[in-house]
């Protein structure tokens, strides 16, 4: 079976109305995302205050939402999307940080809030209230999404965000040009940079494949709050969500460069397998469920920041290395219990060994756990007829 690769994220929403600049001059809120110090322009003497959450109070609150004095508000939150290159989710964590630097963690308000806001941008929510007079918000999703029980509303799922109990109260009330959200990402948002200790990686059997790189801690947080979904009913499709996001630019400055130098003036063949060796012996492997309790992906660079990965981990990691520095397709390769990759060169025919053909093309087998072993070979026990295969972009 051939995983369709993931599609291109749809343009991010577009506000329900155009959103002007209240020309009045007001005073600016710091707040933190994820380490980052931004701001936005907003009068808290004109703080929202609830009592309960029936719908008459919600109704009523919302309308003052609606008011003169918080269009500032939404204008700034937009205009911090652009600026700082937040795709959807970003987006969404960026106003739960906004909303309750206003209204406090966990209030009514707040929650409010950061609904209005999400919906004026455009995006598709719906409000709920449980059995204790507590406000959440859903939002809908392009893609599925693992480990967050969703709600059926009109037939489409919606998922809480934060913590909600089975027993809800949802309002169906839709607004137009509403759009779900995708977690698909160009690139990884413009984060304040928290610098880690530096940390070096080598191949063993290259030594001359070497680089030392220090991680940006907030963007590991950020991608720590990462929901892993997948597109459509596709399973495999998850992974592909993690291999086709680029490395963040900070840490191709870094290590691009070095990795560059150690495969210069080297045949196709002779780079990847410099390339496989420094992903087989410069990690350390361990499985998920010792580490993190569970399953768990990770995009190129966490493989770089944190001490232990997997077999999936490191088919992103490798297959995102040679697309940026070689240049060449590439495909992950599920087999039971096992996720590995494979390369399709220039010249195939020059290439002995193991592959996979797909759609009159080799891909030539390269797996990054099978520790020492060259390009072409299979891991003992995998069976390459039965695979199934994942296009990359």
């Amino acid at each position: 079976d051939v995983v369709i690769p993931v599609p291109k994220p749809a343009p991010q929403p577009k506000p329900v109305e155009p959103i002007k600049e209240n020309p009045e001059p007001m005073p600016k809120v710091d707040f933190l995302w994820f380490g980052t110090k931004l701001s936005v322009r907003f009068d808290t003497s004109s703080a929202l205050q609830m009592t309960g959450a029936r719908e008459d109070v919600v109704s009523a609150a919302w309308l003052e939402l609606s008011g003169q004095q918080y269009t500032n508000l939404v204008y700034d939150c937009l205009q911090l999307r652009t600026e700082y290159k937040m795709g959807d989710w970003a987006y969404l964590e960026m106003l739960q940080a906004v909303a309750e630097k206003l209204f406090g963690e966990g209030t009514n308000e707040s929650v409010l809030l950061m609904a209005y806001l999400y919906c004026q941008s455009g995006y598709k929510m719906r409000l709920a209230r449980d059995d204790s007079g507590i406000l959440h918000m859903l939002f809908a999703s392009r893609h599925i999404i693992y480990d967050i029980p969703h709600y059926n509303v009109g037939g489409e799922r919606f998922y809480p965000y934060g913590e909600c109990p089975s027993s809800i109260y949802i309002s169906d009330n839709a607004f137009q040009g509403e759009q779900s959200l995708s977690l698909w990402f160009a690139a990884s948002p413009r984060l304040a940079v928290s610098a880690t200790s530096s940390r070096t990686r080598q191949s063993e059997r290259y030594p001359e494949v070497k680089v030392n790189l220090s991680s940006n801690k907030n963007l590991m947080d950020f991608y720590s709050s990462y929901p892993t979904s997948m597109v459509g009913e596709n399973f495999l499709s998850r992974w592909a969500m993690y291999a086709n996001t680029p490395m963040s630019e900070d840490v191709k400055r870094q290590i691009y460069p070095d990795l560059k130098a150690a495969i210069n003036g080297c045949d196709q063949l002779t780079a990847v397998n410099k390339l496989l060796n420094f992903v087989q012996t410069g990690f350390e492997y361990e499985y998920d469920d010792k580490v993190w309790g569970d399953d768990r992906a990770f995009f190129a660079e966490e493989s770089l920041y944190y001490p232990y990965c997997d077999c999936e981990d490191r088919s992103i990691l490798f297959t995102r290395l040679v697309r940026d520095l070689l240049g060449l397709r590439c495909i992950l390769i599920y087999y039971p219990g096992h996720l590995a990759s494979a390369v399709e060169f220039s010249q195939s025919d020059a290439v002995a060994g193991d592959y996979i053909s797909l759609e009159g093309r080799k891909f030539v087998i390269a797996d990054g756990t099978f520790i020492g072993a060259p390009v072409g070979k299979t891991m003992y026990g995998m069976d390459n007829q039965a695979a199934k295969v994942i296009l990359l972009e």
